[in-house]
């Protein structure tokens, strides 16, 4: 019993990470004026904890970062842009309601 109990013990411990979700938001960040900018967007959000991709777009001013939500959050990103030169805000049809 006392072997069952350590076995599925053990279990739920290695998988709780498996129980972590990805999560994908679109950062508008309007203050990006020349085609490098990106470049500096992307290397600020790649050095957050946690976050797995990103894809930054001129044009459209806008990043869109996947990222483990149990390691880092949308204010995180949106700290690092911020801290880069870049302030980014989540956009409008993206906004958690809380």
């Amino acid at each position: 019993m006392k072997a069952r109990f350590t076995l599925i013990t053990l279990l739920a411990l290695l998988s709780a990470p498996a129980l972590a979700a990805l999560q994908t938001v679109t950062l508008s960040v309007p203050g990006m004026t020349c085609a490098a900018c990106p470049f500096t967007v992307k290397a600020a959000l790649n050095k957050v904890d946690g976050v797995s991709q990103v894809e930054v777009s001129y044009p459209e001013r806008e990043a869109v970062v996947t990222f483990d939500d149990t390691r880092t959050s949308v204010k995180a990103l949106t700290q690092a842009t911020t801290n880069a030169g870049y302030p980014s805000t989540q956009t409008a049809t993206e906004v958690d309601p809380e």
